[in-house]
């Protein structure tokens, strides 16, 4: 028996439909939707003007229409926000609740390929729940996303989007593109949103990360005693006593993908 794919519940759908739609997205966000394709997926922001993550969110395409796999609770300032670029384009941007969100289908995540596989399926299709696991596995391989990186809190960069493939450093203007690329060559970006565990306590949202007398960085994001926090590189690889969060033990984990 052929297990049904897992839902996403904490995801949901938005449509940019219409002639000017793929045109309409190149010059408002991160990556370059001239390589979207069916089988070939895209992960990518949109930035306020100063290059900080607004939102971020997967692409896929369906004929002219691109649908956008979003946070389902910012769905609807996402919609806002791009409704207010829209001006004369020839695009219709619409919710649509006759979508949903499933992994162990479709193509290999655009992320990270050990997240697995991503889609989006009609709202009826047989599922089974998947939103808690799917987030443990996110943070067992240190993918952050949503929530973790706050709103308009944390540069791109800063975010991991270059190593996860959500920057195209070629394609030409977007919102927020002109700091994003003047981090990248000049290699200002000194901070990095990693996973954060502290065994014997609950994290806690805007807490400082230290080490001895070193603040290393604040927790960003708490999922329990497991969540992320945005960290100084430099005085991480300089710390030598335990790292605590709130006085309790915890640990700093560096993603592979991150740390090669």
């Amino acid at each position: 028996m052929i297990r049904p794919p897992c839902i996403l519940n904490d995801r949901a759908v938005i449509a940019v439909s219409g002639p000017e739609a793929h045109t309409f997205l190149q010059g408002l966000i991160t990556n370059d939707i001239a390589k979207l394709t069916p089988e070939h997926s895209q992960y990518a922001a949109l930035l306020s003007p100063q290059g900080k993550i607004l939102f971020d969110f997967l692409l896929f395409a369906e004929g002219e229409t691109v649908l956008i796999d979003c946070r389902k609770d910012a769905r609807a300032a996402l919609i806002k926000r791009l409704s207010l670029y829209k001006l004369r384009a020839k695009i219709d941007i619409a919710a649509r609740d006759d979508r949903i969100t499933v992994t162990e289908q479709g193509p290999d995540d655009p992320r990270l390929a050990a997240l697995g596989s991503r889609a989006i399926v009609a709202a009826d299709t047989e599922t089974v729940e998947g939103t808690d696991a799917y987030r443990d596995r996110r943070w067992g391989l240190g993918v952050p996303e949503g929530l973790d990186f706050g709103s308009e809190k944390i540069f791109a960069m800063d975010g991991g989007l270059d190593e996860l493939h959500a920057i195209s450093f070629t394609k030409g203007c977007y919102v927020g593109q002109e700091l994003t690329a003047r981090m990248k060559h000049r290699g200002t970006d000194r901070k990095r949103l990693l996973p954060v565990k502290s065994p014997l306590a609950d994290l806690t949202t805007g807490a400082p990360v230290v080490a001895g007398d070193i603040e290393l960085g604040t927790v960003m994001s708490s999922y329990g005693n497991t969540g992320y926090a945005l960290i100084r590189l430099d005085r991480l690889t300089e710390a030598t006593a335990p790292v605590r969060v709130g006085g309790a033990e915890a640990s700093i984990i560096k993603p592979d993908w991150l740390f090669t």
